[in-house]
């Protein structure tokens, strides 16, 4: 019997294209300027500590107020954390160390640039934004160690429609129009509700395969 359809499978079918599809285009474009890096001799990891010391600028900038010159920013930040990646592949140097670095590196990033708006929110007491942004802090840290440990399973949990990418253009858009409290209202719910989709999908998974061996 054909089991009916959900609304959860609708948003899965959804999320899980669009992400991906995201992620792997930008991934895709970033390649023919890392051919370009390529000819200057940079390794992959040193990309990757320069986009962070980038990052790390770009949260000052957002810690006093230029959210138009913040946003922008972190676009360009968000390019070299592609760019690593890319270099690492397009010159054969993809090691597991590199990967491991990049990913953690990533975090840290992205930690910055949220720390710098708690930074301007905290000093103009804006509660709302405060919390909001400690929702998106937990949902994109999540996001990241639901996958982890579901890939210590043996499972790929690679889905949802906040990935990294995603979430960095839906800040730097936000920032951009002068719309930070709507980006930070959906990275704080969609990422929370990605990181709950891939624990329910890896709850799926592993029922499903201790039912076959029950």
């Amino acid at each position: 019997m054909r089991r009916p359809y959900h609304l959860s499978d609708r948003w899965h079918h959804f999320a899980q294209p669009f992400g991906r599809y995201m992620s792997h285009r930008l991934h895709h474009l970033a390649e023919p300027p890392a051919r370009v890096v390529a000819k200057t001799g940079l390794s992959p990891n040193s990309l990757t500590l320069f986009g962070f010391l980038l990052n790390v600028g770009v949260a000052y900038i957002l810690a006093t107020g230029h959210f138009l010159l913040g946003g922008s920013l972190v676009l360009v930040a968000g390019a070299f954390d592609l760019l690593d990646g890319a270099l690492a592949r397009v010159t054969g140097k993809s090691t597991r160390f590199g990967a491991l670095l990049d990913s953690t590196i990533d975090r840290y990033s992205e930690a910055a640039l949220l720390f710098g708006l708690v930074v301007y929110f905290a000093r103009n007491d804006a509660t709302t934004e405060l919390i909001l942004l400690f929702a998106a802090v937990v949902g994109s840290m999540l996001i990241s160690y639901v996958r982890a440990r579901a890939e210590g399973l043996g499972l790929d949990a690679e889905i949802g429609i906040m990935r990294r990418t995603v979430r960095i253009c839906t800040l730097a858009v936000g920032l951009m129009i002068s719309q930070v409290v709507i980006a930070l209202w959906a990275l704080a719910v969609l990422t929370n509700l990605t990181a709950g989709q891939r624990l329910f999908y890896v709850w799926q998974k592993t029922r499903k395969g201790e039912s076959k061996q029950g």
